[in-house]
């Protein structure tokens, strides 16, 4: 009797061990989905507004604008992302993302997903991914002193290095000693052609210590697969770094776009940017951030310099208040602008926005 009751308590006990064995199995294998965003809205000044009349042509004058900003310091958004645990060091995940402005409740574009759209897996291997997602030249922002805010390193290349990509396959290594990669190609998908309408890219990055260095090459194709517009259609090289030491970060880059295919005459179809910033933890909460950029066009098509000051206060974990000034000086034939509307050709802007960023 006491031999069976024994035997009842062990297969008992094994039994337990394999629910909770099944039980862990179970969990093991479900899907961890995260709902996140942010919200990003202020007021935002730009003087010496080039004014057109009806049909768009300049007019001659000049105007300031006082409006609401939306994605200003950064994007607002609302997503969702999610993994599993497929064993074996082997994981599967996705991520959905829209971008929208909070001034108006629209989203930035006609796309659900407008940012990002994909699926993937990840192991010891690296992970890949296919979908849409931003292009990979967008990892510049680890090299602006601004953090890619609307003034920083897209003002003087008309938004070249942020753009978006569809029909994607992304590969990234796992990082060896330091060294990562990001190789990316969004198809063009159209028949007889494997080149007309692509974007290809490649981003480098090895870090040791408080020192980043970073270099990306990128292509973006037309319909026709060629290189007709410096900022839509263009080859574009970027490398730089960063260094913290304490709380200082130093930021330095140099981007060049060429379109080699543009009409002939056609001006400019080369550039050179240059810049250089700095960002300070001034307290726990507070950073101070400072960038001054340059650009050189070929073809005598002028140059600019553009100068920005900020700071960011962080008043929690996730609420954000944010300021900037900036100021664009224009030479030549250039008409940068600080944000959205440009001066005249050779005039220079001044502007700046402040805004609450808050992310859940």
């Amino acid at each position: 009797m006491k031999q069976k009751k024994i035997k009842l308590q062990t297969m008992r006990a094994a039994a337990s061990t394999v629910l909770i064995a099944v039980a862990c199995s179970q969990a093991q294998a479900q899907t961890s989905v995260t709902i996140y965003g942010r919200v990003d809205a202020g007021v935002d000044y730009q003087s010496s507004v080039a004014l057109k009349d009806a049909n768009g042509n300049l007019t001659g004058q000049t105007g300031s604008k006082l409006a609401a900003s939306g994605n200003q310091w950064g994007t607002s958004m609302i997503g969702f992302k999610g993994t599993e645990d497929l064993g074996g060091g082997l994981s599967a995940f996705f991520l959905l993302e829209s971008g929208f402005d909070a001034t108006k409740g629209t989203t930035n574009g006609s796309a659900l997903f407008n940012r990002r759209s994909y699926v993937g897996l990840n192991g010891g291997a690296g992970s890949i991914k296919f979908g849409k997602n931003l292009f990979i030249v967008n990892d510049v922002w680890y090299l602006d002193p601004t953090g890619q805010q609307f003034m920083g390193t897209a003002s003087l290349v008309n938004g070249r290095n942020w753009p978006g990509a569809n029909n994607v396959i992304e590969y990234q290594t796992p990082t060896w000693s330091g060294f990562n990669a990001t190789a990316q190609t969004s198809l063009g998908e159209q028949a007889g052609s494997s080149k007309n309408g692509r974007s290809d890219g490649i981003s480098l990055v090895y870090t040791t210590g408080g020192l980043e260095l970073r270099g990306i090459y990128d292509v973006i194709r037309d319909t026709s697969g060629r290189y007709s517009n410096l900022y839509t259609a263009s080859k574009d090289l970027i490398v730089g770094g960063t260094y913290t030491i304490d709380q200082l970060k130093l930021f330095a880059g140099y981007e060049n776009i060429s379109a080699p295919d543009s009409a002939a005459g056609a001006a400019p179809d080369k550039l050179k940017h240059y810049w250089i910033g700095a960002n300070y933890a001034l307290t726990p909460a507070l950073t101070l951030i400072g960038g001054a950029y340059h650009v050189k066009l070929n073809h005598d098509a002028g140059s600019a310099s553009l100068f920005v000051a900020g700071a960011n206060y962080n008043l929690s974990k996730r609420t954000l208040l944010y300021v900037a000034a900036g100021t664009v000086r224009n030479k030549g034939n250039a008409d940068f602008g600080t944000e959205f509307d440009n001066p005249l050709p050779g005039h220079a802007q001044n502007g700046g926005y402040a805004g609450v960023s808050h992310s859940f």
